[in-house]
């Protein structure tokens, strides 16, 4: 986040030492109203509030591997190999934080789409990044490996998993999510929490085609630790056959929520694919504090 330190023509301080003249009554009171004296109040606190809110702490890391990982989303990974406490303080599936790059003050809020234990053992984030024109993303993704960027502190309270535990209480879980909202969804996934000892997880995810899909060569894994992935094209290419148009719909065709009370939800992704979907599970019983999103 960039800021233009300023000082407004209202807070200039003057000197009135060369006043040879007393002043007028009416001038000081004038001077002395209450409205004016507010007035500056509050415009101090709007430049004291803007001051406040550079308060990111910015390190420079270098990118170890930047690469195509769909149409039009770029898979990113930056080494925090000599950044060990900003590595350590990614604990929970779901944060975020801001990246910069250099030349363009403007940050890019991204989620980390890696997972806690990758950043403490290897000391790297990655992330899942849309190339959007005129955007730092799309400066991002345009940059070399090696190119140094910088990075804010971690951000957010993430996913709370400890909400929809033990996994025996909420053999079910539903995940959502469109386009890169499935960068946080991945490091959920492969964080782990507990989705082989539950019942059914199923996870709907939501994009244009398979060719705008992000990590396919992750599906086995993911299916394999317990979660039922089901994709969920609105334009698919002929001969697609599975489901198709938006999330929320696809899953209000073949919804079954058998136990509301012992069903949970993560979502993450396009505003209305969360509201509609939040709204379809509230109103089938499923209590909102079982709901989990990441901001």
């Amino acid at each position: 986040m960039s800021l233009a330190i300023f000082q407004p023509a209202s807070v200039t301080l003057h000197s009135h030492a060369h006043l040879s003249s007393p002043l007028h009554p009416m001038s000081i009171l004038r001077r002395l109203n209450p409205h004016h004296l507010k007035l500056r109040r509050h415009r101090f606190a709007n430049v004291a509030a803007a001051v406040r809110q550079d308060t990111a702490l910015w390190t420079p890391a270098p990118l170890s591997e930047i690469e195509p990982a769909a149409e039009s989303l770029f898979h990113v990974r930056v080494d925090l190999s000599d950044a060990p406490d900003l590595a350590s303080s990614h604990t929970r599936a779901g944060q975020y934080l801001q990246l910069r790059v250099p030349d363009e003050s403007k940050p890019s809020f991204l989620a980390i789409a890696s997972p806690p234990s990758l950043a403490s053992t290897k000391g790297v984030f990655e992330f899942l990044v849309k190339s959007v024109a005129g955007s730092t993303a799309e400066l991002l993704c345009g940059l070399k490996r090696g190119a140094v960027v910088e990075l804010s502190q971690v951000m957010g309270k993430g996913f709370d998993v400890d909400r929809i535990e033990p996994p025996e209480n909420y053999p079910t879980v539903l995940i959502f999510a469109t386009g890169s909202g499935i960068s946080p969804i991945r490091s959920l996934i492969e964080s782990g929490f507990s989705a082989d000892k539950r019942s059914a997880v199923k996870l709907f995810y939501g994009a244009r085609n398979l060719d705008r899909m992000a990590y396919q060569d992750r599906f086995k894994d993911w299916e394999s630790s317990g979660v039922e992935i089901v994709p969920v094209l609105s334009q698919p290419h002929g001969g697609w056959t599975g489901q198709s148009g938006y999330v929320q719909a696809a899953f209000s065709r073949g919804k079954q929520i058998d136990n509301p009370p012992s069903t949970a939800a993560v979502l993450c992704g396009q505003k209305q694919m969360t509201e509609e979907v939040t709204s379809i599970l509230v109103a089938d019983g499923v209590s909102t504090e079982n709901i989990l999103k990441n901001f």
